[in-house]
């Protein structure tokens, strides 16, 4: 028996499916791809402590122009678990609760190693108060998480920088 092969015409016997081998190559790929997406979907430690130094350094940048203009003394103050800002009310300081910017945030990992330079206390919660006048002493707030650690570093002028 002889098979002609006629032009336009395939073999029944070429189109029964995908082999064993292709389907594991395939496999394969979408493992590596799956393993790639979810390597960067979840950041380490040190980005999230960048990302934490970054937010904690744009909010004080807000805390002091809020202390500016409210004409009243604000304080940041965390520890190895939280931040948060509060504001100073006749002799004494109330937790800012009702501004979505300043409120209480805690760390996405803690806990964490807080220090302050030059320090303000020996003891957590650190503080730092923002007074009415636009210039203030520089200070260098460390994180620490392990063996990642990010600093804001503020210049007394209204600057701060994360390294």
């Amino acid at each position: 028996m002889m098979l002609i092969s006629v032009p336009g015409r395939t073999d029944a016997r070429q189109h029964q499916g995908f082999t064993l081998l292709e389907l594991l190559v395939v496999l394969v790929i979408a493992s590596i791809l799956l393993g790639v997406v979810a390597l960067n979907a979840m950041p380490g430690n040190s980005q999230l402590l960048q990302d934490d130094a970054q937010r904690i350094a744009l909010l004080l940048q807000a805390a002091r122009d809020e202390a500016i203009v409210r004409n009243r003394a604000i304080a940041f103050e965390i520890d190895e678990q939280r931040y948060r800002f509060l504001i100073r009310q006749n002799d004494s300081w109330q937790v800012l609760t009702h501004d979505a910017l300043l409120r209480e945030r805690a760390f996405r990992r803690a806990p964490l190693v807080v220090t302050l330079t030059p320090p303000s206390s020996d003891r957590l919660p650190l503080r730092i108060v923002f007074g009415r006048e636009p210039v203030d002493k520089p200070f260098a707030l460390r994180l620490t998480l392990g063996a990642n650690s990010a600093s804001i570093q503020a210049d007394g002028i209204g600057n701060f920088q994360v390294q």
